[in-house]
């Protein structure tokens, strides 16, 4: 049976980036939520299982310059080096399984678009709860991307875990607050539709 990290460099070194369910050229969802924040350019976020997501692109033209990319898989964030080619260099790149992360720093946004959702027992769910509380500093922002209670059940052949608003707010009020939650269908490459759920949180005093 493969690990975690052999199944996803294994899908990323089969499929190209446009042919991933979850690919979009513009990731408008998380875009608000981390605009909502009214942030500072230099304000430290890192983008969990960004993998060669555009978001750390638009932040980069935006301004940002305290910018971390985590990923399960080392051709994801080649990938994603690739692309942004001499801006790569303003990126932090961390190639990490999340729930073996150990923070070296504090950051102030932690964004997750559909890595949360992946972990489907309790132990893990915990982890990364942990981790993630550990990773953020004092009312640090949490924005969370899962598929809904509506969406599928499963994504690159393996089981997720559906989230409704008050099961994503219940699994983190340990040590988050919910700020608030919208729903999203994002069209595929394949012209399907996924149902996402994203939520916004605030790490409690």
């Amino acid at each position: 049976m493969k690990s975690r990290k052999e199944h996803w460099e294994a899908i990323y070194q089969t499929k190209k980036s446009e042919e991933m369910s979850w690919s979009q050229l513009t990731p408008t969802a998380s875009l608000d939520f981390l605009h909502g924040f009214n942030l500072e350019k230099n304000t430290p976020i890192i983008d969990v299982g960004g993998g060669d997501s555009r978001l750390v692109d638009y932040l980069l033209n935006e301004g940002f310059s305290d910018l971390t990319v985590l990923d399960i898989s080392a051709v994801a964030l080649q990938r994603a080096r690739e692309r942004l080619g001499d801006k790569a260099t303003r990126v932090q790149w961390i190639e990490s399984d999340i729930i073996e992360f150990v923070p070296s720093r504090q950051y102030h946004v932690w964004h997750d678009r559909a890595t949360f959702h992946f972990l489907t027992d309790e132990a893990q769910i915990k982890k990364y709860i942990a981790i993630a509380s550990k990773g953020l500093d004092h009312n640090g922002y949490m924005t969370i991307g899962t598929f809904s209670s509506t969406g599928p059940n499963k994504c690159s052949g393996l089981t997720i875990r559906q989230y409704s608003e008050d099961a994503l707010a219940a699994a983190l009020k340990s040590d988050f607050n919910k700020l608030r939650c919208i729903t999203e269908d994002h069209e595929t490459p394949f012209h399907t539709i996924q149902n996402f759920l994203f939520c916004s949180f605030r790490k409690a005093a």
